[in-house]
């Protein structure tokens, strides 16, 4: 895949849209910045108008000064010399509170950036709350999210401070024209026109750098992956051990070379624009000064004339520029908040129902020729699948893997809906139940559960975030988990930080944080569904025989979903489904499928031959 040609891509930099460009999204960063902090943002505005008035009068009194030491100079008067400094005294004063107020802007916007760092992140993250499974499991969206987060944080207080900035310099500007037309208003044009060219070819290629960082995305997430693998502990033991580690590094500069060579590129061709056009205000200038010094010449201005005006050229020619610039910028800013509002504007089509309470209490779980194929694909992850689970019975899903089992899951707990059929509980369908109320009947552990770096007692809190630091409750999990036991045993029980990542952390075997998982599912007392999805592949069969013996006395009234591939424990269940690519091949007792004679009968025989 080739970069996109920044430099022949007309359209998308013509100046009209660039100027709409500009604006489109300053009205939603204002806000933004406002409703962050009213006080600070108003002491921010005052501000930027003080810090524009002041260095007119401030080039205005060393007129007056150059000229009271021309007068001083030719009288030898004490007074008029006394005048000089007094005019020192009162340009010092204005120096000192523009100083003043270019310190607290500094400080005012120091502090507006951590409030809104932390505002637009806050923002990003609950959109990731609002949004679905199927939103993380697509790339594109990935890439979406990535563009979102980067310099989100930033660019809405920065095109607030340019716009505050554009409106000083124009303040700046006007005091500064006032005094410069008396000289002559062709000198006023002068300084625009100058400045003009530099910002053309800022705005353009600020354009052209923001359209090379949407290509670049992809890339730099593949990047940060890398990194990501070679520091993680998770990955440490495999990369030293498989000597990957030099294949992954290498990559990573590999994508960091072709990365590097496009930026390199596109800033080099900036910086040579820049120079060139930026000789042009070098040039105007030096006009401008030789103008104003043949006018002192030939007496038609005084010194301190001459020496106000050649300030007031160099100044305002700084503050056209710098304002030309932060329009550019400001386009530049536009762009990138539209990768933040693009992201908080996606669309969620999950339907929250209201319905707490089915019809038919006691009927339980069914699945009624329930169909489901994942965006994107063509054949269907699970096909026409009708089931029934009563209160009190346990169902466990035999097949390989890619089955179906997780899925049947995801759509039970309403992380999929269905793509064809329905999915009922006590005689309701799940999507007109409230999803909160749904999913607080529901305990499930996946295979791949979450080793939190919590407390153990946060680790299993989690699994009911109303009762989170609730310890007779998580005491109480953990013995129906069987965790309990081993927590007992440490010197800070359910106090003691799990995983590497923070001070005195202490690390579980995997089967220990197994028991901690399960256990989490019991947190929720009012769950009467508990779904396992090979919840102890890290335990030998032995301890998963004594798990599951247990897990079946403590759920006699619940019913259970089990998911497993050791067949010993498949057997107690009361119903048994065979699933193989989405459909259902078999079902029924263990006792009734080994009479078939089927699959499963056949898997059981062989997993039972290699215990013998």
């Amino acid at each position: 895949m080739s970069p996109p040609d920044v430099s022949s891509d007309r359209a998308a930099s013509s100046l009209l849209g660039k100027f709409f460009g500009v604006f489109r999204y300053s009205k939603e960063a204002l806000h933004l910045v406002w409703t962050t902090d009213k006080r600070l943002t108003f002491v921010l505005a005052v501000l930027t108008v003080f810090a524009g008035v002041i260095p007119g009068p401030i080039a205005f009194v060393g007129k007056l000064i150059v000229d009271a030491v021309i007068a001083a100079t030719e009288s030898g008067d004490a007074a008029d010399r006394w005048v000089v400094i007094q005019w020192i005294g009162v340009e010092a004063v204005l120096i000192v509170l523009l100083a003043a107020a270019q310190r607290a802007l500094m400080v005012a916007q120091s502090l507006l950036r951590a409030l809104l760092g932390q505002r637009v992140n806050v923002m990003i993250l609950e959109k990731a709350q609002e949004l679905d499974l199927p939103h993380f499991e697509d790339a594109e969206f990935y890439d979406k999210l990535t563009r979102a987060r980067r310099e989100a944080s930033s660019r809405p207080l920065s095109l607030v401070t340019r716009t505050f900035g554009l409106i000083q310099n124009g303040i700046t500007l006007a005091t500064y024209g006032w005094l410069l037309v008396q000289f002559s208003w062709l000198a006023v044009l002068g300084l625009l026109v100058a400045a003009l060219p530099s910002f053309f070819v800022e705005t353009y290629f600020s354009g052209a750098a923001f359209r090379l960082f949407r290509w670049q995305v992809p890339e730099t997430r593949k990047r940060n992956y890398l990194e990501w693998l070679l520091a993680r502990e998770d990955y440490v033991k495999e990369l030293k051990l498989f000597g990957t580690g030099g294949l992954f590094l290498s990559r990573y500069r590999e994508i960091f070379e072709k990365l590097y060579k496009e930026d390199k590129a596109l800033t080099l061709r900036r910086g040579l624009w820049g120079f060139l056009l930026g000789m042009l205000s070098s040039v105007a200038f030096y006009g401008a000064y030789g103008w104003i010094g043949w006018s002192a010449a030939m007496g038609w201005i005084t010194l301190g004339g001459m020496t106000m005006y050649l300030m007031i050229f160099k100044q305002g020619q700084s503050a056209i520029a710098a304002s030309l610039t932060a329009i550019g910028k400001m386009y530049e800013d536009n762009l990138y908040l539209s990768n933040l509002y693009e992201f908080l504007d996606e669309e969620i089509d999950t339907q929250d129902g209201i319905a707490k309470l089915g019809p038919s209490p006691g009927d339980g779980l069914r699945f009624e020729g329930v169909s489901f194929t994942y965006p994107g694909q063509t054949i269907p992850a699970l096909d026409k699948i009708s089931l029934h689970l009563r209160p009190g019975q346990k169902l466990a899903l035999v097949g390989e893997n890619g089955s179906g089992k997780t899925t049947l899951i995801k759509l039970l707990t309403r992380l999929y809906l269905p793509t064809e059929g329905r999915v009922l509980l006590d005689g309701r369908d799940l999507n007109e139940w409230e999803l909160r109320a749904l999913r607080e009947r529901i305990g499930v552990i996946f295979q791949d559960f979450v080793r939190y770096q919590l407390e153990v007692g946060e680790n299993i809190g989690v699994g009911d975030v109303a009762n989170f630091d609730a310890r007779d409750q998580q005491i109480a999990a953990a013995e129906k988990g069987m965790a309990h036991p081993f927590i007992d045993e440490m010197e800070k029980g359910y106090d003691t930080q799990l995983g590497r990542w923070f001070k005195d952390g202490r690390e579980l075997s995997g089967g220990q944080w197994q028991k901690i998982a399960l256990s989490r599912a019991f947190m929720r007392k009012q769950a009467d569904i508990l779904v396992l999805d090979e919840p102890t592949s890290a335990m030998d069969a032995e301890a998963e025989a004594r798990i599951f013996d247990h897990f079946r006395e403590v759920t006699q009234k619940q019913m259970a979903i089990l998911i497993s591939h050791r067949f010993s424990t498949v057997r107690m269940a009361d119903q048994i489904v065979v699933l193989d690519k989405g459909k259902v091949i078999e079902r029924g007792s263990h006792e009734e499928l080994m009479v078939q004679n089927g699959h499963y009968a056949h898997l059981f025989t062989i997993q039972a031959k290699g215990y013998q």
